[in-house]
């Protein structure tokens, strides 16, 4: 898969106006900060002009489209890899964009989700998987826990994460 070809295309995109900023998340946000492990997909975040309470993602498609992207879905195959463009949908993830560190990548700049952040989403997210990279946060000390508990406390996440760490740490004991 070329990653490559992607970030080119999410710069090219913002450059010229059809988004504001982005940020990847999910596993390839993940994956800048943890020991690589397989993802089908590639999230990224989209911050878009706003049209009253509607979000309008057609101007990403039509623009992608005109250059030879292929839909598949709610996916457009760039370089090989499914990529789902997401408005922000939670205060969260709202923040996660917001905030989202800038980093070099193959002479390029490329917007990534802070670790603490990606987190947070995880624990609001709630899934099977979401909790698998919790734990690969935890394992591999990939976040600043401070800075995960002020976010947490932020979005009256804490109760939840408390469970979480509660079933982590009994499962870590077996």
């Amino acid at each position: 898969m070329n990653t490559k070809e992607v970030l080119e295309v999410l710069n090219d995109m913002r450059d010229k106006g059809v988004i504001q900023r982005y940020a990847l998340g999910g596993a390839v946000g993940a994956a800048v900060y943890l020991e690589p492990f397989y993802t089908k997909d590639l999230d990224v975040f989209v911050a878009l002009e706003r049209k009253g309470t509607l979000i309008d993602l057609s101007a990403i498609y039509s623009y992608l489209t005109a250059r030879g992207f292929e839909t598949k879905g709610q996916w457009v195959v760039i370089g090989g890899w499914d990529v789902e463009f997401l408005p922000p949908y939670s205060p969260l993830t709202e923040q996660a964009l917001s905030e989202a560190t800038v980093i070099p990548w193959e002479n390029m700049r490329v917007s990534v989700m802070q670790p603490e952040h990606l987190v947070a989403i995880c624990l609001e997210t709630g899934r099977i998987k979401d909790h698998e990279r919790i734990a690969k946060f935890l394992e591999q000390e990939a976040f600043d826990a401070d800075t995960l508990r002020r976010i947490l406390a932020n979005h009256g996440l804490l109760e939840k994460w408390e469970r979480f760490m509660r079933r982590y740490e009994t499962r870590e004991m077996t």
